[in-house]
């Protein structure tokens, strides 16, 4: 507060009293308005603070809502996400049962086929055998001195070969061996494999040889020229139907 007295008696000393009361009043009126002024601006300077923090409160709060909100939506995405993956893995193990029950079928159908497969040449074998006598000895003039058979057959250089048609035969007078290959489809790459492996060897082991091969059918155009072209002797299994038995 100002001392309104103390500053008339200051005055007083320089001016009469009347104009030295007056001044020390009016001194006091604006020391007055000046510090109701101040307050008032530092009031209203407080309340522009107060109001901007408020709002920020406000948007702070709201941004914090918005993050919840997401933090939970993530969260629920996570369980979804946690969920799938579950039934993924459940799949994955049910994919993994099926896939190796269908392997097994595959290995057992493989081994079903390959039974079939040895039944039908093993069958188509066994029909050549009876009928090749008579057929070999009406085209060819060969005579079995022996029995034709399934052999693997020793070879001199250590091991065996494996061959599906095998018998001792005479042609004009010459001992010959009748050798060939049973197959229920005979492809190319059979008859040369026929030519070029297991002839050579063959002819190696036994001497003169009579070439056969026995089939089914041929599924390739022009197989069946070639292999005549060879000097073989190609039978179909239905020229054994009413062949005469060895």
């Amino acid at each position: 507060m100002i001392d309104t007295l103390t500053i008339f008696e200051e005055l007083s000393q320089a001016m009469e009293p009347q104009a030295a009361r007056k001044l020390a009043s009016v001194l006091g009126l604006m020391y007055q308005d000046l510090q109701n002024t101040v307050t008032k601006s530092d009031f209203n300077e407080l309340k522009a603070i107060v109001r901007d923090l408020a709002e920020a409160q406000k948007r702070t709060e709201a941004r914090l809502d918005s993050l919840t909100q997401r933090v939970e939506e993530l969260a629920e995405a996570q369980k979804r996400t946690e969920a799938r993956v579950e039934e993924l893995a459940e799949a994955q193990k049910r994919t993994e049962v099926s896939v190796k029950e269908l392997a097994e079928g595959l290995k057992q159908t493989r081994i079903d086929l390959g039974g079939l497969t040895h039944t039908v040449g093993y069958t188509l074998e066994n029909e050549a055998y009876r009928a090749l006598p008579h057929l070999l000895k009406r085209d060819y003039a060969i005579e079995l001195t022996g029995r034709l058979v399934r052999r693997h057959l020793p070879l001199k250089a250590g091991g065996t070969l494996e061959v599906n048609i095998l018998g001792p035969a005479q042609r004009q007078g010459r001992p010959v061996h009748v050798v060939g290959e049973a197959k229920g489809q005979l492809h190319r790459r059979d008859v040369r494999e026929f030519l070029d492996r297991q002839l050579p060897r063959l002819q190696a082991e036994l001497g003169e040889v009579f070439p056969v091969l026995v089939t089914h059918m041929m599924p390739e155009p022009g197989l069946e020229e070639f292999i005549r072209q060879q000097s073989i002797a190609l039978y179909y299994s239905y020229d054994f139907a009413g062949s005469q038995q060895f």
